[in-house]
Formats: structure tokens, C-alpha cells, sequence
């Protein structure tokens, strides 16, 4: 390793050496350097962070440690930006995505940072800490050495528990983060060969009573929401999914050109028009005022323009497609995956595995289908002006306006 040499106030300074021929200074930052490759420092330091571990004696300019810590974190950000290893970890912005939104990819892994299920698993302490640390962000008061990775991650945890209005803590089978988690259990019910219609309306009353407390538990607090609303979608929900499954089953069971074997395949696909339609049926009684009042559509600069029933229409079309699409890989995929297994020799030989593997088929399907399904489209959409109401045409100064779809 090289001998470092301190730069004083004008030119090089000599320092004092030790019986090794290196100076003091030069020592510590060799020592530091070799406590950080084995792994027993304190923290990462990043490149910046070792020189300046150096000592040094600057000139008494006012404000000049300021400005030295400001470029080193400035620096230190750039470094990381070059790393390989730390690319998906930039300039940290408070409230912001950390992944691009204009395209599927950034979309669909921003969706995978909110579905995350370990954070079910973030303890109290953690909680605060990582709420602690946002707070000291946005006050400037942040200690030295924080990582842009430690402030997207507290952010994560803070966004996963905490809901953004509010800022009181979700019930956990109630998350984003812990609807696969506990909403497999239901999915593996819903696809149940040979249901009663007992089971039926059970498994489709559950489904849908987790998914309204789900919306609830997530809506847009900003605006005072009326109960009675959540209890109107969610009554249209229960009501067109159970009379769809069950009406669905009754024909399915009365067709006689069906053998027993075949009837049994059709009723393992009855669940997805149920909730297909159910979804549907739920988006359009809990936000059926949005086409009479529209919704606000903005600038570029995210200043609100107006408010387009044009708009309203089109969000409800995208979350509506959403809701379609969601079930098609969750309700479909695994009758036609359990359906091969079942015929394998070894689900033949061993009847009591159907139900654990019909489990972790389901879990593999609703883990890859919920951050694809609500990727399809942009949070902020976008829609040509001249689509729009007269009054937004007079309002607009650019081709295109955007729109928060909602999910």
C-alpha cells in the first residue's frame, strides 16, 4: 500500500513516522481500510468516507465542513450510481417511486417493492426507525453516512405498514404486502374440486369480504369517503359472485352431454367468472360518482387543469381491465397445472400431497399474477387533450393531460 501524504494549508507537510516508515495518519487509514475488508467495521464506507478518515488540519474557513460533507454525500451518491452493485439504489426522493413508472418493467418492479411479504415481519423498533430516519431526511438533520439503499428501504417499510393519509398502522392480513400471503388460503378454497353449495358460497363470500376490507383499509383518505359506499360495493360484490357460482354450478351439474370426469374439470373454472365479474361489479358501485362529478386531470407540472367525466370513464376502464385480468392467472393456470399433476404417478400414489401442492401451485400463481396485473398500467395515465371536454381543450396548454387511475 502506498504512503499517504497530508496536504496542509500551503503545499505538502511532513509528518511524523512511526518504525514501520509511515506516518501516524497513513497507519489509521491503512488499519480502517483493513477492518473494513474484514468485514468488522462499524458500517460501509463509501470512497469518500475513506479519505476523509485521513487527518487533516484545514484553515478556519467558515462553513467549509459543511460544504465538505455536502460534496462527499454528493460524491458518494455518484459512486454508488457507478457501482454495479448499487444501480437500482438512486438519488433518494422522499414520496417518489423508486423504479421508473413509464414503462412495465419499472412498474412491475415498484408493484413487487409494495406486495414485498417480508415486511410483515418489520418489528416495532424497526418501524420507528425506519419513520425516524425519513424524518430527519426531510427536516436535514440526517447522520452521516446514510446510504440512499437505508432511505428507499425505510421508505419501503414505512409505505408497506403505515397507510399515507392517515399515517396509522394497517391491520396485516389487510396490506398490500399480506394480501398474498392471506389471500392464497382463499384462492386454494375457491378452486376446491367437488363443491357443495355450501362450500361455494362460503369460499366466495370470504373472498370477497377479505377484498373489500383490503379496499377499505387502503382507500384514499384525503377526501372523508362515506361508509355507506364501501357497504353498497361490497354487497354488489358478495351478491354477483356467489349468484354467478352458484347458478354457473346448477347448469354445470343439470348438463347431461357432460361426463362425470369433464363436469368435474368445467366447475374447477367457475370461480374466475365469479370474481371476474364481481370485481367489476365492485369498481363500478364503489366509484360510480366519478362519472357523474369526473375526476381531476393535470399538467406536467402536476397542476390540476379541470375535471373530465371522460376521464373518470377511461380510469374505470383501465382498473376494471385490471380487476379482468388479475384472476386469469390465479383461477385458471392452476385447474389446467393440477389437472396434469393429478395424473402423474406419484399425486396417484400419494392422494394426501394433492392439497399441499395444489397449494404452492396457487401460491406461485397469485404471487406472479397480483405485480403483472396491477403493472399494466401507469398509476398516472396519460390522455390526448383533444379526447377531452371543450373546457379542457380552452384549460390545456399541451397535447396530453394525465389522470390518477386508481387501482
Amino acid at each position: 500500500m502506498s504512503t499517504a501524504v497530508v496536504r496542509g494549508s500551503r503545499g505538502y507537510s511532513a509528518c511524523a513516522a512511526g518504525h514501520d516508515g509511515k506516518c501516524s495518519s497513513t497507519r489509521r487509514s491503512d488499519d480502517l481500510q483493513q477492518r473494513l475488508v474484514r468485514g468488522i467495521g462499524p458500517r460501509p464506507l463509501s470512497p469518500f468516507d475513506l479519505a476523509l478518515s485521513t487527518p487533516f488540519a484545514p484553515p478556519p474557513i467558515p462553513g467549509l465542513r459543511r460544504d465538505v460533507r455536502q460534496s462527499g454525500r454528493a460524491i458518494s451518491n455518484l459512486l454508488e450510481m457507478a457501482a454495479g452493485g448499487k444501480a437500482d439504489y438512486p438519488l433518494f426522493a422522499l414520496g417518489k417511486p423508486r423504479f421508473d413508472q413509464s414503462t412495465f418493467y419499472g412498474r412491475f418492479r415498484h408493484f413487487l417493492d409494495i406486495i414485498d411479504p417480508r415486511t410483515l415481519f418489520v418489528s416495532e423498533s424497526q418501524l420507528k426507525a425506519a419513520v425516524q430516519l425519513l424524518e430527519d431526511y426531510k427536516h436535514g438533520t440526517l447522520p452521516r453516512g446514510v446510504s440512499n439503499q437505508q432511505l428507499w428501504e425505510a421508505q419501503k417499510v414505512r409505505q408497506a405498514i403505515l397507510h399515507p393519509d392517515t399515517n396509522e398502522k394497517i391491520l396485516m392480513p389487510f396490506r398490500m404486502s399480506g394480501y398474498i400471503p392471506f389471500g392464497t388460503p382463499i384462492v386454494v378454497g375457491l378452486l376446491l374440486p367437488q363443491q357443495t353449495l355450501g362450500t361455494t358460497v362460503f369460499w366466495q363470500w370470504l373472498n370477497q369480504s377479505h377484498n373489500a376490507c383490503v379496499n377499505y383499509a387502503n382507500r384514499n383518505a384525503t377526501k372523508p369517503t362515506p361508509v355507506s359506499k364501501f357497504i353498497l360495493g361490497y354487497l354488489g360484490a358478495v351478491t354477483s359472485a356467489v349468484s354467478i357460482a352458484v347458478g354457473l354450478n346448477l347448469f354445470i351439474k343439470r348438463a347431461n352431454r357432460f361426463n362425470p370426469a369433464t363436469r368435474s374439470l368445467i366447475q374447477r373454472f367457475v370461480p374466475f367468472p365469479a370474481v371476474a365479474a364481481a370485481n367489476v361489479c365492485n369498481v363500478v358501485l364503489m366509484r360510480h360518482s366519478e362519472l357523474e362529478e369526473g375526476i381531476s386531470v393535470l399538467d406536467m407540472d402536476g397542476n390540476v387543469i379541470g375535471t373530465s367525466r371522460i376521464a373518470a370513464r377511461q380510469a374505470l376502464l383501465e382498473t376494471a381491465m385490471t380487476r379482468i385480468v388479475l384472476p386469469i392467472p390465479i383461477l385458471v393456470l392452476p385447474p389446467i397445472i393440477m389437472s396434469l399433476l393429478e395424473k402423474t404417478w406419484i399425486l396417484k400414489g400419494h392422494p394426501r400431497l394433492i392439497l399441499p401442492m395444489h397449494s404452492l401451485v396457487c401460491l406461485a400463481a397469485f404471487g406472479f399474477a397480483l405485480p403483472v396485473a396491477i403493472s399494466l398500467f401507469p398509476q398516472m395515465s396519460e390522455i390526448e387533450t383533444s379526447k377531452l371536454e371543450p373546457e379542457i381543450k380552452l384549460a390545456a396548454s399541451s397535447k396530453s393531460v394525465f389522470y390518477n387511475k386508481g387501482l
